[in-house]
């Protein structure tokens, strides 16, 4: 048997790899009936039983605490059950990147890795051993610099950007979730799949009227960080942005569509749990969102005086206006406003369109039906085309 250790010589034969590859092929399977995860006498020792050895590293990141593993290609089917003794409090597992798999495991306190190895043979094995620590030594190997090859995704390629003044409008549409985060789930239907389904009916029904260029943050079942989501609307030259989910709230009764603008004061206490999750989503798949909440609000104190919030309502208005135009169900409450993040850009007016949520039977049955997703779809266009005629009015009569 072979071992091989420690982990960070073997990140080097990880790095000599090539960081992007077409989809998940899933160079190996973790077996989670050969598999532990223990609560020992002295902290919380990590067992994977895999069908073959790959390359692999691990790293902490703090806020909450958690210790991330990125792979080469592993299916994490089943691993989630692991997570059941403490200190591990969650577990997200699943692709992360193209060509690269994550799991996450938030722990209950800061803990150290006292033994990291990856051993060969008949059944490959990922061991890992965490031991208690200080805080402050935990926080001293969280904030660890990572390796430039180890940044956040690309931004996705994207087309030749229009010139000013001219061409068709730059939509940016945001499939929620994606990946490693698969969102609400629900009867084997994902958040993450159905949002990216109706995100590519919706691109195409803009598409087809002509006037727009649209821009998907994803167009794969990866994990897209909410600062990279809005890094690919900057770098496309985004007239908008719409950031699309359906998620599910445990208490309730919500059901409809929604359209929620930012707003550091929330409308209501679940547009508020609803922004919380989305951010804590992030951090679960190992994205530490804190330096670029700083940043953010250092912005947002000059929102006000910018001409993107009025656009940013007018923009909630027309969409909200032809839904219920096309008699489609919407929220009792169809404009609301959180804290969401990824909703931030400062220059670009954003929202997000809850489409319905998970949790409602009615949503549940609606959102499964394509006819209904063309009606929504074909809503959503007329509204966006309602907005930029209004907006490319206004912002000519504004201009000298």
């Amino acid at each position: 048997m072979i071992l091989l250790r420690p982990v960070f010589l073997l990140l080097m034969l990880l790095l000599a790899l090539p960081l992007r590859a077409e989809g998940l092929s899933a160079l190996a399977r973790v077996d989670p009936m050969r598999s532990a995860l223990v609560a020992t006498g002295t902290g919380l020792e990590l067992r994977l039983a895999l069908s073959q050895p790959v390359p692999w590293r691990v790293r902490m990141l703090d806020n909450p605490p958690r210790m991330v593993i990125d792979t080469r290609e592993i299916d994490w089917a089943g691993a989630e059950v692991l997570a059941l003794v403490r200190p591990a409090v969650a577990m997200r597992a699943g692709s992360f990147r193209p060509g690269w798999s994550r799991l996450v495991l938030e722990l209950d306190g800061p803990h150290r890795v006292d033994k990291a190895e990856m051993t060969t043979g008949a059944t490959p094995r990922l061991n890992l051993v965490l031991v208690p620590t200080d805080a402050a030594s935990f926080a001293a190997e969280a904030a660890r610099p990572d390796l430039p090859e180890w940044g956040l995704p690309d931004a996705a390629d994207l087309a030749a950007p229009v010139a000013e003044g001219g061409g068709p409008v730059v939509v940016v549409l945001d499939p929620g979730h994606g990946g490693i985060d698969p969102g609400a789930e629900r009867d084997g239907q994902s958040e993450a799949a159905l949002m990216l389904t109706f995100a590519r009916e919706l691109k195409e029904a803009l598409v087809r009227d002509g006037r727009f260029q649209v821009v998907l943050t994803r167009d794969d079942d990866i994990f897209v960080p909410l600062e990279t989501r809005t890094s690919v609307a900057r770098e496309a030259g985004a007239d908008l942005f719409l950031s699309l989910h359906a998620d599910a709230l445990a208490e309730g009764d919500a059901q409809g569509a929604t359209v929620y603008t930012l707003a550091e004061e929330a409308s209501d206490a679940a547009s508020a749990a609803l922004a919380e999750r989305h951010d804590r989503d992030d951090l679960l798949a190992g994205v530490d969102l804190s330096e670029q909440d700083d940043v953010v609000a250092e912005v947002l104190m000059d929102m006000a005086r910018t001409e993107t919030q009025p656009r940013t309502d007018r923009l909630a208005a027309a969409v909200v206006g032809a839904i219920k135009a096309a008699e489609l169900r919407m929220h009792r409450h169809p404009h609301q406003q959180g804290g969401f993040s990824v909703l931030k850009s400062p220059d670009i007016p954003s929202a997000l369109l809850e489409v319905g949520f998970l949790s409602s039977d009615r949503d549940f049955k609606r959102l499964s039906d394509p006819a209904w997703r063309a009606k929504l779809a074909e809503a959503v266009v007329q509204g966006i085309i309602a907005w930029s005629v209004e907006d490319t009015a206004l912002r000519a009569t504004a201009s000298p």
